[in-house]
This record gives C-alpha cells, structure tokens and sequence, in this order.
C-alpha cells in the first residue's frame, strides 16, 4: 500500500483510490506509486479489470503546481517523463480501466480520465476537462490525440486552445465522459460495468483494445522526447514562472 495510493482487490477487480491531499494533486512520488500499481495489476494473473477512483469531491486537481514549481530542473525532466510514462500504460493497459471520477477533474486528472475505457462521473458542481494553456503549459501532440479520440479532432482543438472546463452534464454532452451517476453509486456502477467486460474472453478483448489504439499508443510514445522539450522549455520561461507565481499565490490564499 501506497502512500498516495490506496489499492484493494475484490473479485478480480483492482480498484486504485488517489489518495494525497483534499484534491489528489500530482506530484513525481505520486505518479511514480500510481505507475507502480498498474504495472502490478497489468503483471497479475488474478486482476482482471482496474477502477481508477478519487475521493469524494475530487477525482484529481491535476498537476501539484506548488510543488513543481519548487522543483530544480533535474527534478522536472524526471517528472515530465515519469508523467508521459504514466500515460502509456494507463492507456495500454490490457484489461478494462474505468474511471470513477468522484468530483472535480480538471487538467492532469482528465488526463488520467482520458486514458481509461470509460468514464463514469458524478452528479454535482464539478468540472472536467483540459485547462493547461491557460495556466501557461503547453499541450503535447500526444494529449491532443488522447481527448481527440474521444470527442473529435474539431471539438478537442476548440476546447484545448481555449482551456474549457465542463459540467458533468456537457462533458457527457460530448462524449468526454459516458455516464454522470449520483456520488453514493460510482463505485457499484464502476464495478457492474466492469464485470460487465469481465464475461468476455480476455485474450481477445484485451488485444481489441491494444488494436484499436494502437496509433494513439505509438503517438504517445513516439512524441514522448519532442513533447518534454516542448513543455519544459515553456515551463522555465520567465513570463511562464510569472503567472505561475499568481496561480499559487491565489492558491495559497485560497488554502488560508
């Protein structure tokens, strides 16, 4: 068990809670923890789908921006790659993934949302979606054709450049996530479509999958070097630092 990460498995079925903070966000030990236990389930003999859940309220904030902003250079480079990482075998994945997004989504938490088979999300004043380029982070190619595959080339070139966020009912709307449920039902729901894929010969479902993402996989890895340049060269740029700066300052006060 995690510090970050809180894993139980129950009939087959691994569910893996973010667990840091009120809101789950991400910092490199985080992601590292997450990595770890997708690996173990993919490796499992006996784990035949995973639930990726939050905690109530949250699914996750996304990225620790306080935290990376303290990181030195070093530090970053190994997050980003660990981040990239992190993608592609959460994408890959061989066996059913479903997302159980219990409250708010946005950015790096609807990146993770984006990676899964299928996205259940609560009912609530929530958000979703990918909010970086306001937050002065560029988007790699690879994150493009992960929210494209699933709502659309035109639509996801919309809403990326203008960093939008959605509510649970116009996330559905466009197919960013496939049911909205009432909170006190996620998990049974998760879980009932997961037995639901469960039936199914593994072999064969698992490589349908691999199939059917297969271009979107070879994206991620392929883009993987030219992304993190791109991104860390944007990342240190004194105009990028500046707003940073503002962003936690407003989160700090928010905090106090």
């Amino acid at each position: 068990m995690g510090e970050f990460i809180k894993t139980q498995t129950v009939d087959q079925i691994t569910y893996i809670g973010l667990d840091r903070g009120k809101s789950n966000a991400m910092h490199l030990e985080m992601i590292q923890e997450l990595h770890d236990e997708l690996i173990r389930a993919k490796e499992s003999s006996t784990v035949e789908a995973v639930i990726l859940h939050g905690k109530e309220g949250y699914f996750s904030s996304g990225l620790d921006l306080i935290t990376l902003y303290g990181y030195d250079e070093q530090h970053m480079q190994t997050f980003w790659e660990a981040f990239i990482d992190l993608i592609h075998t959460l994408a890959s994945l061989p066996k059913p993934v479903i997302a159980s997004i219990t409250g708010h989504s946005p950015a790096g938490g609807c990146v993770l949302a984006l990676c899964c088979d299928y996205r259940f999300m609560a009912e609530g004043e929530y958000i979703i979606g990918l909010n970086e380029v306001p937050v002065g982070i560029v988007v790699p190619s690879s994150i493009f054709d992960l929210y494209s595959f699933w709502i659309g080339g035109p639509q996801a070139y919309r809403n990326l450049l203008e960093g939008k966020l959605l509510s649970p009912a116009d996330a559905k709307s466009i197919g960013l996530v496939d049911e909205v449920v009432p909170a006190d039902r996620i998990q049974t729901l998760a879980t009932r479509k997961a037995k639901s894929w469960m039936q199914f010969d593994r072999h064969a479902w698992g490589a349908t999958k691999l199939n059917l993402r297969q271009e979107l996989l070879r994206k991620v890895k392929d883009n993987k070097t030219a992304a993190i340049e791109q991104v860390l060269a944007q990342w240190w740029r004194p105009s990028t630092r500046q707003l940073l700066k503002t962003i936690i300052e407003n989160l700090t006060k928010k905090k106090d």
